[in-house]
């Protein structure tokens, strides 16, 4: 019987083992290397002044040969692109054309023309890029979120499944003994000793939350969040489009729209004013220890932005179709 009962503890034993060392914490450098740099970005840092954004549209003393014809959405996007001085030769060429069709005026109509479609087409094409790092910054937390959840589930089945071992052996054994009536305390100690054990485990469970070193360098959530001036991450035609606002409020600018956002929806709200600037160190600094949940919560912060951005293309779109009608008069 006893041999039966030394054969059960060290059974248990073994299991609790299994369980424990298999919960260790993550070692793997190749990993690790990959959480210190940022493949996303594939271009230089931009480098602008202040002078170099475009002006607010509402200080632009804007001919009136434009608002007849534009909607003031077009017109802010054309803005932010620089082309608001060349809509504006383009329609009074157009004008004069009308007055006095000669072949010079045809050809400047046209060379013209070119130059604002391959102002729409690279500002098409710089809107993507940005947008794709955002993207790519957005994989790139939720990749590791993934990996960091799934560490954490298959810890928690772990010792879920020693917790029920532990249990059933405890369970078994107590009653082998008193089957074989054994009248003593020893039944009760296995009972005990099976019950804390069992205690333990659930306390692990409850409290396996992994972290993992990840940083940021470059970091769009930063510009975001403090709104500087000028941003390097965001060129000046995106910058200007997401810090534009009015000052009468009539519009508020999108930048504002996804911090409030961000505190609305409790993505870096916290109640402590201890942990608000543990987590806005975290999330507008250079990185440091997240949370699976927390990687997730960035990843979605990079994706709100990269919609706001590419929303910016329907805007290149309707600048787009209100110019064809113009050509189409």
């Amino acid at each position: 019987m006893n041999l039966t009962i030394n054969r059960t503890v060290i059974w248990t034993l073994t299991i609790l083992t299994f369980v424990l060392t298999s919960c260790a914490g993550l070692k793997n450098a190749q990993l690790k290397s990959q959480l210190d740099i940022s493949n996303c970005n594939q271009q230089t840092t931009f480098n602008y002044s202040k002078d170099d954004l475009p002006k607010p549209i509402h200080s632009l003393d804007i001919d009136t040969i434009l608002t007849n014809r534009f909607s003031f959405q077009s017109l802010n996007t054309a803005n932010a692109i620089g082309l608001i001085d060349l809509l504006t030769e383009y329609v009074y060429l157009k004008k004069n054309f009308k007055v006095n069709p000669t072949l010079e005026r045809r050809i400047e109509i046209v060379e013209l023309a070119q130059k604002i479609n391959q102002r729409l087409n690279i500002s098409s094409l710089e809107i993507s890029a940005v947008a794709s790092e955002m993207d790519c910054e957005e994989e790139r937390a939720d990749q590791i979120a993934t990996y960091l959840k799934g560490k954490e589930d298959d810890a928690e089945s772990k010792l879920t499944v020693g917790a029920i071992v532990v249990g059933a052996v405890g369970a078994i054994t107590a009653g082998i003994l008193l089957a074989n009536g054994d009248a003593g305390s020893t039944p009760e100690f296995i009972g005990i000793g099976a019950g804390l054990t069992e205690a333990t485990l659930g306390v692990m469970i409850l409290l396996n939350k992994r972290k993992i070193e990840f940083y940021h360098s470059r970091n769009a959530l930063k510009d975001i969040w403090f709104a500087p001036e000028t941003s390097t991450i965001f060129p000046q035609s995106v910058w200007y489009y997401l810090t534009y606002e009015k000052p009468d409020g009539s519009i508020k600018s999108i930048q504002k729209q996804l911090v409030d956002k961000w505190l609305g929806f409790g993505q870096i709200a916290y109640t402590k004013e201890k942990n608000k600037e543990k987590v806005y160190s975290l999330f507008f600094g250079e990185g440091g220890k997240y949370k699976a949940d927390q990687l997730a919560n960035r990843a979605n912060m990079h994706d709100q932005i990269e919609a706001q951005i590419n929303l910016m293309k329907q805007d290149l779109k309707l600048l787009a179709l209100e110019l064809e009608n113009l050509n189409n008069e």
